[in-house]
């Protein structure tokens, strides 16, 4: 009987712990903004904007809402991603994926190409189609499908509009009918529509993403409307004193789940300002649980704020195996996490696996310019972080540059980097900002020749830059402000990337870089 009554109050205390742990936000940390979620049985499929990178629409998957790997991308050819000279955050805004009869279905915008448009695919880790493109116009446009029929919001001039459509064609059903203008903020986008207990609800953002972002709903028993505003709106934002001083701000654009167990989750985007009120790290993914009862409005979290440190009941928790904290370039192809800038020419990126080396060929297409340098990239996704790599430049001439680049822009980025003096002709280390219409170089010393370590270490107010020819002692070379790479100083919707580059001065320079690792290590 004894072991009978420990048996049941360790399988009680077992199942508290497991469906109680809590989590930390953000679920998925950097430059991930606009995310949307569906579920299938229970497999839990999320994406996220990508705007002037490629390749596009990062696709995450869980199996309990708290732990996410990346599978890879949703836009991986050409044919699909177009980004060819677009502006810096241009490109691919707010996509949403939905799930109907066997298929997965994603719509999104690219603002630098034709609108609006549709890729689907049975496998979401495969290969998703060529895109089918949309009349209605407007960004952050969704998909609801009920029965044989499929709808589709977007916002065209400030106003959530409905038609019915197509998806596998394109084809438009219906005139584009206006639903839903909000509760009077600015930037009425990101609608999804669903169905509960008899009503359609009409989720959206407002407010623009900055501090005044929010999140508001309303329903109506017709899916054409009238919808009657929730007289607790908005449902979800950091505006309002109770969460002034949350290290969370900026929380809106949110797509709601219901997850296997019949509880409701509500994804949503959010900034974390570091060194007085200047964020870097773009906008992340929070996750946060929602109250829904039957007729009732859903209630995010209690009172629409959320936290870092979540002590809430969760699924069950099923975290995934930790991936290495070094890329070695020991494989044929690179991990998901690192981009291109725009559509990348890839006789420019040669993987040498038998070597561990990924070699960049120099071109005359700079880190400056709405173009695609030879640049690949992965997200800073921690305030405080080491990134660590080596590289070996070859048959350089004066102009010629490969190195470490912290970029948000192509007007804001830091570059430390190998070249050749142009006066003397030795091989140096230069250590330059790019800020707005300016530039300084902060250090300029000579190294001898041959492989060089270059790190970059960033906290809540500076990134500080070192170099090594050992790999074991670092020299300090100078440290500058975050603000400089920040959304408040530059604007747009991106976060910083840390990069490796190579380019030149020459339209005919043969000088290439090798690098045998790069490492980031988060200090969070």
């Amino acid at each position: 009987m004894r072991r009978f009554l420990l048996g049941c109050i360790l399988f009680i205390y077992g199942s508290v712990a497991t469906f109680s742990q809590g989590y930390k936000n953000p679920i998925i940390p950097g430059f991930h903004p606009d995310p949307s979620i569906c579920r299938v049985g229970d497999d839990y499929y999320l994406v996220t904007s990508s705007f002037d990178y490629f390749p596009g629409v990062p696709l995450f998957h869980s199996k309990d809402l708290v732990n996410w790997e990346q599978l890879g991308h949703c836009l991986t050819r050409p044919s699909q991603l177009k980004l060819d000279k677009c502006w810096s955050s241009a490109g691919i805004y707010a996509p949403t994926i939905r799930y109907h009869n066997g298929v997965f279905y994603l719509i999104t915008t690219n603002v630098s190409d034709k609108g609006n448009f549709i890729v689907h695919t049975s496998n979401p880790a495969g290969a998703w189609s060529d895109p089918v493109w949309l009349k209605q116009k407007g960004i952050d446009p969704s998909l609801y499908f009920e029965g044989d029929k499929c709808y589709m919001t977007s916002n065209p001039d400030n106003t959530i509009c409905l038609s019915e459509i197509n998806p596998d064609t394109g084809e438009q059903l219906s005139p584009s009918l206006p639903i839903w203008q909000g509760t009077g903020g600015r930037y009425p986008e990101s609608p999804h529509l669903y169905k509960k207990d008899g009503w359609y609800y009409l989720l959206i953002a407002e407010g623009g993403t900055e501090y005044g972002h929010k999140v508001t709903i309303a329903r109506s028993r017709d899916i054409y409307g009238p919808y009657m505003s929730n007289p607790a709106n908005p449902i979800l934002t950091h505006i309002n004193m109770n969460a002034q001083s949350n290290p969370i701000q900026g929380t809106g654009h949110a797509d709601l789940v219901e997850a296997h167990d019949g509880s409701w989750w509500i994804v949503f985007l959010g900034f974390r300002p570091q060194s007085g009120l200047h964020h870097v790290l773009g906008r992340e993914t929070f996750l946060a649980p929602v109250r829904w009862d039957c007729g009732a409005w859903p209630v995010v979290n209690g009172d629409g704020t959320v936290n870092l440190d979540m002590k809430v009941a969760t699924l069950p928790l099923k975290p995934f195996k930790k991936t290495a904290a070094d890329t070695l370039f020991n494989q044929p192809r690179l991990g998901v996490e690192w981009n291109y800038l725009r559509n990348p020419l890839m006789k420019n990126y040669v993987l040498i696996p038998q070597q561990g080396v990924l070699r960049l060929k120099a071109t005359p297409v700079t880190l400056d310019e709405s173009d695609s340098p030879t640049f690949v990239g992965r997200r800073q996704e921690h305030i405080n972080f080491v990134a660590t790599t080596r590289v070996y430049l070859k048959n350089e001439s004066a102009g010629d540059e490969a190195g470490l680049t912290v970029y948000m822009e192509p007007s804001a980025h830091y570059d430390l980097f190998l070249g050749r003096s142009t006066t003397s002709g030795k091989r140096s280390l230069i250590l330059r900002y790019r800020i707005g219409v300016l530039k300084h170089i902060a250090a300029h010393i000579e190294v001898p020749n041959g492989k060089v370590y270059l790190r970059t270490v960033g906290d809540k107010d500076y990134y500080s830059f070192y170099y090594s020819t050992d790999g074991t002692n670092y020299r300090l070379l100078d440290k500058i402000n975050i603000w400089y790479l920040s959304s408040e100083t530059n604007g747009g919707f991106t976060g910083v990337y840390l990069g490796l580059f190579t380019q030149s001065i020459a339209t005919t320079s043969k000088a290439y870089a090798d690098y045998d690792f790069f490492s980031y290590q988060s200090q969070d």
